[in-house]
C-alpha cells in the first residue's frame, strides 16, 4: 500500500498530505513504524492475515510519486492488481471516500505519474475526499493548505472509513468496499 504525498515537514499537515497521513495512521494501527529509505521511500513490511505487506510514503514528491512505485513494484515483485494506492481528491466531500479497482488518474498529478511510470491503469486506489474546493480559491493553494479545526473531525471520519475498506480490500472483497462506499453522501456542511 502506498500512500501519496509531499515530504518535507511544511506539508505534513496539508490536505495534499491524506496519504501519507493514512499510511502512517495504519502503519501506528499496526504496531509497525515507517523507517527503512527503501523504493526511494519511507517503508516496512508486514505481516496480516498471512499476507506480506509493503506501506510505503514515496520521498519523491507528490508530481514524481510514480517513479517510487516503480521501484517498489520492480524491486517488491507486487503485481499491479495488488498494489493500492491511497490518495486525496478534490471531488470528493472531506469525510467521504471512493474506491476503485482500476482508471485514468484524472487531474490528480501523483497518480498521473503513476499510471505513466507503470504504463498501466489497472491498480486498485482509495481516494480519500479533501472537497469541495471553495469557489474563488486556487486548487493548488487549496490542496497546500492544512485542514481547519472545523475539518478534522470530518478528516479522521474519512480515514476511518479508508481504514476499513483497505480490510475489504485486503481481504479480496473490493467489490464489497466499492459498494459500501462508493454512494454518494453528504457529509459536511455547505460551503
Amino acid at each position: 500500500m502506498v500512500g501519496l504525498g509531499n515530504p518535507e515537514k511544511q506539508y505534513a499537515q496539508t490536505r495534499h498530505n491524506v496519504g501519507f497521513a493514512f499510511v502512517r495512521e495504519v502503519a501506528k494501527d499496526w504496531g509497525v513504524r515507517l523507517r527503512k529509505r527503501s523504493f526511494s521511500s519511507k517503508s516496512t513490511w508486514t505481516k496480516r492475515g498471512g499476507k506480506k505487506i509493503l506501506l510505503a510514503t514515496p520521498q519523491t514528491y507528490m508530481n514524481n510519486s510514480g517513479l517510487a512505485v516503480q521501484q517498489i513494484v520492480a524491486s517488491g515483485g507486487i503485481v499491479h492488481e495488488n498494489l493500492v494506492i491511497v490518495y486525496d481528491d478534490l471531488d470528493i466531500p472531506l469525510g467521504d471516500i471512493r474506491i476503485r479497482k482500476e482508471g485514468s488518474a484524472g487531474t490528480h498529478k501523483g497518480m498521473s505519474s503513476i499510471v505513466h511510470e507503470l504504463g498501466s491503469v489497472f491498480f486498485p486506489r482509495i481516494r480519500v475526499g479533501i472537497g469541495p474546493l471553495p469557489s474563488g480559491v486556487d486548487a493548488t493553494d487549496f490542496v497546500l493548505s492544512s485542514f481547519l479545526d472545523e475539518e478534522k473531525l470530518l478528516l479522521k471520519q474519512g480515514l476511518s472509513k479508508a481504514h476499513n475498506a483497505l480490510g475489504l480490500i485486503l481481504d479480496e472483497k473490493i467489490e464489497s468496499a466499492m459498494n459500501l462506499y462508493n454512494q454518494r453522501t453528504q457529509s459536511g456542511p455547505e460551503r
